[in-house]
């Protein structure tokens, strides 16, 4: 096996298509009403689901974690010191829940993180180096 991508099951569809479209840049082209919504980043698949949709398909409920969670991380990646500046503010400027402002770390990354409509912690990060995975 692979690892292909992954997802975030979401409650609003719509406003989880515009965030990530309109703030974060992410390229979307499926409609604000769809179910499920497919799209590359950087290389990565990323999807997001309709939460409900999915136990519909399941035919089960699950938990949710509610507010800001913790129970995951998207990281996002940008040259420089500056970058990690700059994208926050402009995240922030668009309707960004701020958690935590740009701050350098003592192992050397310039780290901020924001939040999405639904509470998933993002994080813009740079070591001052473009990033090689």
């Amino acid at each position: 096996m692979r690892l292909d991508g992954f997802g975030l099951f979401v409650k609003d569809m719509a406003v989880m298509i515009r965030f990530y479209r309109d703030v974060l840049g992410f390229e979307i082209k499926e409609a604000e009403n769809a179910s499920n919504v497919y799209l590359i980043k950087d290389g990565t698949l990323f999807l997001l689901y309709g939460r409900y949709d999915f136990e519909n398909m399941t035919h089960r409920t699950y938990a949710y974690a509610e507010g800001l969670n913790g129970r995951c991380e998207i990281a996002l990646s940008v040259d420089t010191f500056d970058n990690v500046d700059e994208e926050y503010a402009k995240a922030i400027h668009k309707g960004a829940q701020s958690v935590m402002e740009p701050t350098t770390e003592p192992w050397g990354q310039r780290t901020c993180y924001i939040a999405d409509p639904e509470a998933n912690l993002i994080e813009i990060a740079s070591f001052n180096r473009p990033f090689r995975a």
